[in-house]
């Protein structure tokens, strides 16, 4: 197995998720990168938007999580979804996050069959497998607008988002208490409008988590 294992790494070597150089012993994130990675502050690692109870983020989108996120997101690079998880699942606990069920910011059909995975999908997931809590799909996205990352006030995309999702069929949503994931948060309008259906189909209460948020001001 050892000698499996050593050939696995001369063939293909691993490389930190983050900082994307080569890594001694399969590490997945690198020590360096374990160190300076832009953490958010404890004491602000929990933010609060329309619907939604908290929304808690570990890292800061900017440097190496930035272009890790990219790579995840547009680069094919899906297993990134697993070290993710352990980053996010920490900043849960440490915030006494408490839910029943956990759910994702769904894509459209159209940019799921472009892109091949749903990045929101695979993080919900990771981090379901790590809790013990089940994962479950609670929202469609019905209206194919364009990304967020194409508008910048607040204003603009709080109306980018108005109306793209509705609640899924066949989902229980009367007094659950669901975590909403995504990979990024910036002004927290598709987060809160996503948990604005969860909230009108019935859920108890609705909170996010994130792995990284935007610097905002």
């Amino acid at each position: 197995m050892k000698l499996l294992d050593d050939l696995l790494e001369l063939l293909y070597p691993t490389r930190c998720v983050f900082c994307h150089k080569l890594t001694p012993h399969r590490e997945k994130v690198c020590a360096n990168c374990l160190r300076t990675l832009p953490r958010v502050p404890s004491a602000a690692q929990k933010q609060s938007f329309p619907h939604i109870s908290a929304c808690v983020s570990p890292l800061y989108y900017e440097g190496d999580v930035r272009r890790s996120l990219l790579r995840y997101k547009f680069g094919g690079l899906s297993f990134y979804a697993e070290e993710y998880a352990d980053f996010v699942v920490k900043c849960i606990d440490e915030n006494d996050i408490i839910c029943d069920s956990i759910t994702w910011v769904p894509l459209s059909r159209r940019r799921l069959r472009k892109r091949g995975y749903d990045q929101a999908r695979l993080l919900a997931e990771a981090i379901a497998a790590r809790t013990g809590l089940p994962c479950v799909r609670t929202l469609v996205k019905i209206r194919d607008n364009p990304p967020q990352s194409r508008t910048e006030k607040a204003s603009e995309r709080r109306a980018n988002a108005a109306g793209a999702y509705s609640a899924a069929p066949d989902t229980e949503y009367a007094g659950k208490r669901f975590l909403l994931v995504d990979d990024i948060v910036t002004t927290g309008a598709t987060l809160s409008e996503c948990a604005s259906v969860l909230r009108r189909a019935g859920a108890a209460s609705v909170s996010a988590a994130t792995l990284a948020r935007a610097k905002l001001g």
